[in-house]
């Protein structure tokens, strides 16, 4: 048997050095457990990237170790608590079965690898596993739908400065975003049309949330209004986050023939008190009870994979704000996660010509 188990692993080992080809899937992180000590070093890694908090970095340092890290990490190590799996983050443990339906659908020409931009398996080691091997390209997908500085940027940006010291770089092609990709709406819609089944009131698709200047920041033109400018993507605002998670939305209630006045956009997960994109998520689920909806469907598409946002924040918090507020279900459609419909979809993906 233990030879048996030798044999295979050397020959998946000899398979990849076979593949002409490398996929980096990359996901934002995690902490390596629900421990607050854990939790305490992710959140230092994660807040201290400076698209993220985008202060001068004394601002951003005291914020982080005399406000932040003395504090938040004990209560958030409590809500990992209340999503974990029995193998882990749900982000890491969904990620990993990707990769691997993945690579087991690409086949030998392919090597596929997961990493997190924070935290484990981080960037640099799982880059280090390419080093050397010649392949032909590299595609680095990060797994965020729509394109913003403090995720998919900070992605490139770190993938660029870990390669910047190898001798030989092979071609490196990034997906900036996929908010458009059809196979990536088919499979949104796909998760969500069950739940189409039953009555509901009212239909959300909630974003995450970012800052507004984190947008006025890459608006050049000062074409950003936060408003109508988002009902179409121009030259102008192709890159604007807000507007692509607008058209995401507009895509996948269209694959699902709901009615523009039966849904509403909204943004969730904001923190401190400088402006976020807005209509907020909570502001609209007591808009909601106000008008007299008994039930919510949310949908979560900048989410690939369920996390905090989706199985804590929508699923738990927001439901009970809801049902504070008179209201008696919020029903989360959840992510792709490791769905056969979205392993379809990186697959077309990645079939892509470079």
């Amino acid at each position: 048997m233990i030879n048996s188990s030798l044999a295979e692993n050397n020959l998946k080992s000899e398979n990849k050095n076979k593949a002409k080809k490398a996929i980096l899937l990359v996901n934002l992180g995690t902490p390596n457990s629900t421990k607050a000590s854990d939790v305490r070093k992710y959140l230092d890694e994660f807040l201290s990237d400076p698209r993220v908090i985008d202060i001068n970095a004394v601002a951003r340092f005291m914020l982080l170790k005399m406000i932040i890290l003395p504090t938040r990490p004990r209560r958030v190590s409590k809500l990992y608590e209340k999503i974990w799996l029995k193998d882990g983050s749900p982000l890491l443990v969904y990620g990993k079965q990707v990769q691997e339906k993945l690579q087991a659908k690409l086949g030998d020409d392919y090597h596929v690898e997961l990493a997190m931009r924070y935290g484990n398996p981080s960037l640099e080691s799982t880059l280090n596993k390419f080093k050397g091997n010649a392949y032909d390209s590299i595609k680095v997908i990060p797994l965020f739908p729509q394109y913003a500085s403090a995720s998919t940027a900070s992605v490139i940006e770190k993938v660029m400065d870990i390669v910047k010291s190898w001798q030989v770089i092979p071609s490196i092609d990034f997906k900036s975003y996929f908010y458009n990709d059809e196979n990536y709406l088919n499979a949104c819609a796909e998760v969500g049309k069950k739940y189409l089944t039953e009555k509901y009131d009212h239909t959300i698709f909630s974003f995450h949330g970012i800052p507004e200047r984190h947008i006025k920041a890459g608006d050049e033109s000062n074409y950003c209004q936060f408003g109508s400018c988002c009902e179409t993507i121009t030259e102008k605002n192709k890159l604007c986050y807000r507007a692509q998670c607008v058209q995401t939305a507009y895509k996948i209630a269209e694959k699902l023939n709901i009615d523009k006045k039966d849904f509403t956009i909204s943004f969730q997960s904001r923190l401190g008190r400088t402006p976020w994109i807005k209509p907020y998520t909570d502001f609209k689920i007591k808009e909601m009870s106000e008008k007299g909806y008994k039930k919510l469907l949310v949908f979560a598409p900048s989410f690939v994979s369920d996390c905090l946002e989706t199985s804590y924040e929508i699923s738990v918090e927001y439901d009970e704000l809801f049902k504070s507020y008179g209201g008696e279900k919020i029903q989360l459609v959840e992510s792709l996660n490791n769905s056969e419909v979205w392993i379809s979809a990186l697959e077309k993906m990645i079939s892509e010509k470079i």
